[in-house]
């Protein structure tokens, strides 16, 4: 199999992977293996067969990683697959903004703009002795709701142009997002192009600290605000006749007709928000608040408050069927059950209840409703939240803030790429230092998944295109990274003999579009 291994090394070349691991990790000079060529092969065995790392040696002999790479396969053992992760554990800060930059200048991307975001990954083991100095895995809220798995946390922020990953970071499993802000920021700033960095993200983006510090770095921010900072009152007196359309459509919806659709406003708050640092002397900062509505939303919270008014009157309708049972014998236990019920199905806001015992029988007794007033007060806020901003209206107004925050799907979309194609759910190595490696390792291959896509795109643009011919099931197709990694799979070599050269078998016409248009010739083994 030759597959994309062509592509691969090509992008690999041009970021300089082998170089500046070799470079930061040298080897003795009798080694058949540098730690370069062996960080180069894991990208390759992630990008075009992803699969437990015991087996990577076993993909080599099946894949024609000599030709492409120049590596004999039966280098590729566990015990040297392991070496080389340990030995750039250390360097792994380094070498992440070297390819980032790397990326930067041979790519000509935009950093101007940045989405921001973390994710959790899964590990299997216990891993009680951690390593200091490197990520530790450690119990958290995983994105995968497995909570009886201890967790490692990854970062990674992508570009406004082409959504690439130039940057990327292991952090503890139990390390809270807020704090890991103001030292991404810094990392980010050195790979900004712009004198003034754009830096987006979720909620988790905001608190004091981070903001006194992008205003202290002149970084600009866009991010929503969770009801610590914009209370559920200040949503509720919100008018939508008096906010402004937003001409957007979201993804979901693009098949769909104009009807169907799910509407956005905007709203732009009179005032500036104000945050007061923790001691007197700290400085104030300020933030503008554009209130935003989308129907969607808002008819999710509706549904939503639906089902579970619906639960909570079913559970308490069958506990007052049950009052004076032995399960329900006095008031206290009622009352516990109330509790239970309120909590469960998140209607304590609203549920009014009055527990007593009955003079005659002896028995407990439950009356109960639910406080119209406070669903009505509820009701108003759905659909509605804050972004929070310290850009100008003259760079953005409330339309573009709203426009711009929608790009962080960006890093949703890369993160799906990390967990999907590139096959990165939940890991097992023998220690933290390796996990930090391997995600380091994983995240290189995302990248150039990412430049691929980009690359594409671009020089289909450059003659008025954007679908590549045959490239899903026949038919024309955008080209995305998952698609044209799956076109290229099927590319196969015939191994050289002694001094016949190695030869690779006809490409189909997709195949040949997209090496065209990757400017890859996949005769130019290594």
């Amino acid at each position: 199999m030759l597959g994309a291994l062509p592509v691969v090394a090509a992008f690999c070349s041009r970021l300089r992977i082998r170089e500046l691991v070799d470079a930061a990790c040298p080897v003795r000079d009798v080694a058949g293996l540098t730690h370069g060529q062996a960080i180069e092969v894991l990208v390759a065995n992630r990008l075009t067969s992803p699969a437990p790392l015991v087996h990577v040696q076993e993909w080599a002999r099946a894949w024609a990683v000599g030709e492409a790479f120049g590596v004999d396969p039966e280098l590729l053992n566990d015990d040297r697959i392991g070496r080389a992760l340990d030995a750039i554990a250390p360097h792994l800060d380094h070498l992440v903004g070297s390819v980032g930059l790397a990326a930067i200048e041979a790519f000509g991307i935009e950093t101007s703009r940045m989405h921001w975001d973390m994710t959790s990954i899964s590990l299997h083991g216990d891993y009680a002795q951690a390593e200091e100095g490197f990520a530790r895995p450690r119990y958290g809220h995983p994105k995968d709701r497995r909570p009886d798995l201890k967790q490692i946390q990854a970062g990674i922020a992508v570009t406004g142009d082409g959504a690439i990953p130039v940057f990327a970071r292991a952090f503890d499993g139990g390390a809270g997002e807020v704090s890991q802000v103001v030292g991404t920021m810094k990392q980010l700033q050195r790979l900004a192009s712009a004198r003034r960095l754009l830096m987006i993200g979720d909620s988790k983006l905001i608190s004091y600290g981070n903001l006194a510090a992008m205003d202290a770095e002149r970084v600009s921010f866009i991010a929503p605000a969770s009801k610590t900072y914009v209370p559920a009152g200040d949503l509720a007196g919100l008018a939508l006749d008096q906010a402004t359309a937003v001409d957007y459509t979201a993804q979901r919806d693009a098949g769909k007709a104009a009807d169907q659709r799910s509407s956005w406003h905007v709203l732009e708050a009179e005032e500036a928000m104000t945050l007061a640092g923790p001691l007197k002397s700290d400085p104030v900062v300020s933030a503008r608040r554009v209130f935003v509505h989308s129907s969607a939303r808002a008819q999710a919270a509706a549904n939503a408050r639906t089902l579970k008014l619906s639960r909570a009157r079913e559970d308490l309708e069958r506990l007052g069927r049950g009052l004076g049972s032995r399960h329900y014998p006095d008031a206290g236990k009622v009352t516990d059950r109330v509790a239970v019920i309120a909590k469960q199905r998140r209607v304590a806001a609203y549920l009014r209840t009055t527990i007593g015992t009955d003079a005659d029988t002896g028995k407990p007794t439950l009356t109960w409703e639910f406080d119209q007033t406070a669903i009505d007060a509820e009701a108003a806020t759905d659909g509605w939240y804050a972004l929070l901003t310290n850009l100008d209206p003259e760079q953005a107004d409330a339309v573009q803030a709203l426009l711009l925050y929608k790009k962080q799907e960006a890093v949703e979309r890369r993160y799906a790429a990390f967990k999907g194609p590139l096959a990165v759910t939940t890991l097992y190595l023998k220690n933290n230092r390796r996990i930090a490696a391997l995600i380091t390792v994983i995240c290189l291959a995302l990248l150039i998944f990412c430049l691929v896509e980009r690359q594409v795109r671009q020089a289909l643009a450059t003659h008025g295109q954007s679908k590549v011919n045959g490239l899903y099931a026949g038919r024309p197709a955008i080209p995305t990274g998952n698609l044209i990694f799956r076109a290229l799979a099927t590319m196969r070599i015939i191994p050289g003999s002694g001094t016949a050269p190695p030869i690779i078998l006809q490409p189909t016409p997709a195949q040949i579009n997209l090496l065209d248009l990757l400017g890859v010739d996949p005769r130019d083994l290594r």
